[in-house]
């Protein structure tokens, strides 16, 4: 079983290249970021969450391309990803090149954690009708992944483009967000696996990504529990599933406040 780690990086919070080795250096396989463009003030969507108020993270959230670089160049094995990647509300093209430049940079390192997003307003600010973001992000990805396959990538809205570098690693993408046939759809078509947020109701909901993914004629994807407190009955659990990896959330927080957190579990989980 692989320990991954993920945090809400922000301008007031431990550095990114100081978490990356300080994880490395304890044994973690990876280090995810997630993404939040901007926060309008208007605040009309409530908390995903369900808090009274949108924790102050969200509004300070860094670039999570630009960070992970940072991470990457001060590592050597870590695995850098995106958890998640807001792709409804990025430009493809620029994407593409700028994951597969990473992915290039890192030695084949990154994974291309993605999500549909749920501020309302966000989204909107994007040109994106809320309702459309699902089908907006699906064909976003499925552009990024001709560009990075396709010696003269074409795609809708792409003309038969050159675009190097390509990425070493593929790099693989899963899909984040709640078990359903939406989302299993997606994660069959274009996707290796499924990122469920806090890893509730795995069991019951493998039967269904299995048959999703055998109606696409596709291999069982694989599945990353994310942003989960891990426990060692929550990670034996996990390991009796067939899962790999497991990813545990970090208060977002300065160095005195992450990595008292960050030695706990390692000395509880990892050899």
């Amino acid at each position: 079983m692989r320990l991954g780690v993920t945090m809400f990086s922000t301008d007031l919070a431990m550095p990114v290249g100081e978490l990356a080795r300080a994880a490395e250096e304890r044994g973690f396989s990876s280090l995810y970021l997630p993404e939040h463009t901007h926060i309008p003030v208007s605040r009309r969507t409530p908390p995903a969450a369900g808090q009274s108020e949108l924790p102050e993270e969200y509004k300070r959230t860094v670039d999570p391309l630009v960070a992970l670089s940072f991470a990457a160049a001060l590592t050597e094995k870590l695995v850098v990803g995106t958890g998640i990647l807001l792709a409804a509300q990025r430009e493809p093209i620029v994407t593409a090149k700028a994951i597969a430049t990473l992915d290039h940079l890192s030695g084949g390192r990154v994974v291309v954690g993605v999500g549909f997003g749920w501020n309302v307003e966000e989204i909107e600010n994007h040109g994106v009708p809320y309702g459309s973001r699902r089908d907006v992000a699906r064909s976003h990805v499925l552009a990024m992944k001709a560009l990075w396959s396709q010696e003269e990538a074409a795609f809708e809205g792409i003309e038969r483009s050159w675009s190097w570098p390509k990425p070493v690693s593929g790099p693989p993408i899963f899909v984040g967000g709640a078990a359903g046939p939406k989302l299993f759809a997606h994660v069959a078509e274009y996707a290796d696996g499924w990122m469920p947020i806090g890893g509730k109701g795995i069991r019951a909901a493998l039967p269904a990504l299995r048959e999703a993914c055998e109606k696409a004629e596709r291999p069982m994807a694989k599945v990353i529990p994310f942003g989960t407190m891990p426990t060692r009955e929550k990670l034996d659990y996990y390991a009796d599933l067939g899962i790999e990896e497991v990813v545990a959330s970090l208060p977002s927080g300065r160095a005195d406040v992450v990595l008292p957190v960050l030695d706990d579990l390692a000395q509880r989980f990892l050899p």
